[in-house]
């Protein structure tokens, strides 16, 4: 710990002295040195303090003997992938940057500006180039193959290629409406004490969770439509669509604290696919707002742009928190409970791997899915104490409250009030007591909201479309189902690669998909034997249940590829460390090459087979030495890189050991090796030192007795001792009086060993 002190105190001194100050005029900015310098001294300072917020965060976090908090846990299963790493990085770099220039302007004008505003734009461009930020903020370069035009890039980059980033990982959230912060920045509503919104504070998240929102998990209502296995697809497409990945950090960055052991707001503690458009998304929007809001396939649309909103990731879409039940139910193959899968608090299954494993496996649970209903979501009855109360709860009895989470993450993301979202969706706004109990029939629920928030725009979103009351036929309200179904529309009518557009799939495959269902999925991944045709649909067993050999499928022979008899290329052989696939151009067989993730290819990407042949011969993959590129260093300044075939490896000196992210070095809180080392030989050599110096002394002594007995025999100062001769032959009582006797006159009986 004292090394991790030292390390980031110097790093901290590194970061201070790396600043310089700056002077303001107009709009201008008038530097001692020239402006590049400056800047770059700015953000040395501000990698500085990220660096430092990182590896503190890390030390402190990462460490493998440590029992880890429920926090922790949600932080390792959102930490991003290298890539998102590097652009959260760059962000905050970028933001702690113009941070602190705009504190610096505000000194010197004695006027509070926004910081893009106080701020040139040439200046915020130098800022994002250096910072790390402008590549991320380039087109990215797409790939112009056969392969790339028929089939999407897993980042889902290039879609649109005349918005090449519309849609793409590791790009912003899309923002439908301006953000709304207490300091124009970052700083979310609620942060400021003192902070008026429409003249009133807005209540702390603990707060509205514990009086609107929890409810006992004895008294949850049963949905008798649909069943539990609603509520994971759910889950399941919100992570794939709408993900956000863990900032790198959770220590401030100036100075502030950390958020997991301080209540101070201090920055930046701030408390697909056919099945779901066609059997998911109807049955939460209902059919009427349905029609209104997605409506039928009318073919692609280049100006849509399916890039996930904030709004509906941050509130619109977390909606099924209110579905989820309490109890995790284990059902047999007969969907009937039983004493060997006894039904668990949901609590007792977070991070714990062994009981499913040991509660027969997957199809148990999927059986529960399938025949138990969700919880319905009523105003009284929001979200239960397992998801409040109990969230990822440990043995050291800290747990997270995910109602608190979600109001949270919502001011976080600057997200407007409740009636800015309702004008947006073209709904009324709710301005008074009465509008607000036609919005939510419980009097009692309207009454709580607005005792604690005062005023109807106050209300955090996601409570306020949550306790909507239901449109017909559907699991959301109004505004809900008028964001979830704009971005759902997007998401389908901006993807060229949407399996309806005419060119994706022939006719005859586009047939064999309609026929797919989650029901099919079920009997192909499972041991289930019967499932109920419709899964969402909650049934009972056996009669709402059908044999999987009666659940249509489809058949994969409508994508079988026939090549052209005429064909004289074949197929050229593996390549080493890639591999290719085959696709068509202009009628002709074209094959495109790529390397597994570590290799680069040279050569061409691209083979066309003509008459003579393959136009060229085919490409290698070559290793990629990762440890040479000092530009963006695969490992952290503290680790020590050592390139791998296809991959490279962090490596630590003693006494630090590698960090879970796999790049860092953090303290062991241990000895060094050679400590050890050393401790043990000194420990030998002492051990050593010890026993020769008692065999000394002990003969030395023996020896001064045997020269002094002729003297005190002849001096008659003492009777002359006299050795008895052992017996060669006597019983053990005998020799141990013999030797009792021979302790009395003063010998020692025990031999030394030969040698020590």
């Amino acid at each position: 710990m004292r090394t991790l002190a030292v390390l980031a105190a110097t790093l901290v001194l590194a970061c201070t002295e790396a600043f310089f100050p700056f002077i303001w005029r107009g709009k201008e900015l008038l530097w001692g040195k020239p402006a590049e310098s400056r800047i770059a001294s700015i953000l040395e300072e501000s990698k500085c303090l990220v660096d430092t917020a990182m590896y503190t965060t890390m030390q402190r976090n990462l460490r493998k003997r440590e029992i880890l908090s429920p926090a922790q846990l949600l932080s390792f299963s959102k930490r991003p992938e290298p890539t998102s790493g590097a652009v959260a990085r760059a962000a905050e770099i970028m933001e702690t940057s113009i941070q602190a220039m705009k504190r610096k302007v505000s000194l010197e004008t004695q006027q509070s500006q926004h910081p893009t505003d106080a701020l040139s734009e040439d200046l915020l461009s130098i800022v994002a180039n250096v910072s790390g930020c402008l590549p991320y903020m380039l087109p990215p370069k797409c790939p112009n193959t056969c392969l790339a035009n028929k089939y999407r890039l897993i980042t889902g980059a290039c879609n649109n290629r005349d918005h090449p980033r519309w849609g793409a990982s590791n790009t912003a959230l899309a923002r439908w409406l301006p953000p709304v912060y207490e300091d124009g920045f970052s700083q979310p509503r609620g942060w400021n004490a003192g902070f008026l919104h429409n003249g009133f504070p807005l209540p702390p998240v603990r707060e509205v969770t514990r009086q609107v929102i929890q409810v006992s998990n004895e008294v949850v209502t049963d949905d008798d439509h649909y069943s539990d296995l609603l509520i994971a697809w759910g889950q399941y497409i919100d992570h794939d669509i709408a993900f956000t990945p863990q900032s790198t950090s959770k220590a401030a960055f100036a100075g502030g604290a950390d958020c997991q052991v301080t209540c101070e707001n201090q920055n930046p503690c701030f408390p697909i696919q056919i099945i779901t458009l066609r059997d998911y998304v109807p049955r939460i929007l209902g059919p009427e707002a349905f029609r209104e809001h997605v409506g039928p396939y009318e073919g692609y649309d280049s100006t849509a742009n399916p890039t996930v909103s904030n709004v509906f990731s941050t509130a619109a879409f977390r909606f099924g928190h209110a579905t989820i039940h309490p109890r995790v139910r284990r059902l047999d193959a007969y969907f009937q409970e039983h004493p060997d899968l006894p039904t668990l608090w949901l609590h007792e299954a977070f991070f714990s791997p062994w009981t499913l494993l040991r509660g027969g496996g997957l199809d148990p649970l999927v059986r529960g899915l399938l025949a138990k209903p969700a919880k319905l979501q009523l105003q009284d009855q929001l979200m239960n104490e397992e998801l409040t109360e109990r969230l990822f709860m440990l043995s050291n009895s800290s747990t997270l409250d995910l109602a608190s989470i979600n109001l949270q993450r919502g001011r976080d993301h600057g997200l407007p009030g409740y009636n800015a979202w309702r004008e947006f969706c073209g709904l009324p706004r709710l301005e008074t007591p009465a509008d607000l109990h036609m919005a939510i029939a419980s009097r009692s629920v309207a009454a709580k909201i607005l005792d604690l928030y005062k005023h109807p725009d106050n209300i955090d979103v996601w409570l306020g479309g949550l306790a909507e009351n239901f449109l017909p036929g559907a699991r959301t309200g109004p505004l809900f189902a008028c964001l979830i179904g704009k971005q759902m529309k997007a998401l389908r009518d901006g993807d060229w690669f949407w399996w309806e557009n005419s060119h994706v799939f022939t006719d005859a495959q586009r047939h064999e998909l309609e026929k797919h269902s989650l029901s099919r999925v079920i009997c192909d991944n499972t041991g289930l034997t019967r499932v109920p045709v419709d899964a969402f649909q909650v049934g009972k067993f056996p009669e709402d249940f059908q044999p999987c050999d009666s659940i249509p499928g489809m058949s994969l022979e409508a994508w079988r590829e026939a090549f052209p008899p005429e064909d004289k290329c074949g197929f050229p052989e593996s390549v080493e460390n890639g591999d290719f696939v085959h696709c068509e151009e202009s009628g002709r067989r074209v094959l495109v090459y790529s390397c597994r993730h570590g290799y680069e290819l040279q050569g061409q990407e691209q083979l066309t087979c003509t008459q003579e042949g393959w136009d060229f011969q085919p490409p290698r993959c070559k290793d990629v030495n990762e440890c040479a590129d000092s530009a963006h260093p695969p490992c952290h300044a503290s680790a020590r890189c050592r390139n791998t075939k296809g991959s490279f490896r962090c490596l630590c000196e003693d006494p630090y050991e590698l960090g879970d992210d796999g790049r860092t070095c953090i303290d062991s809180r241990s000895l060094p090796w050679a400590s050890w080392v050393s401790i043990s030989l000194a420990v030998l050599l002492i051990g050593g030192l010890a026993g020769l110096t008692w065999t000394v002394i002990c003969r030395w002594t023996g020896a001064g007795t045997k020269a002094t007995l002729p003297i005190l025999e002849t001096g008659g100062v003492a009777p002359q001792l006299r050795r008895r001769k052992p017996r060669a032959v006597g019983t053990a009582q005998a020799q141990d009086s013999e030797q009792d006797g021979a302790r009395k006159e003063g010998w020692d009986t025990h031999r030394l060993p030969r040698a020590l």
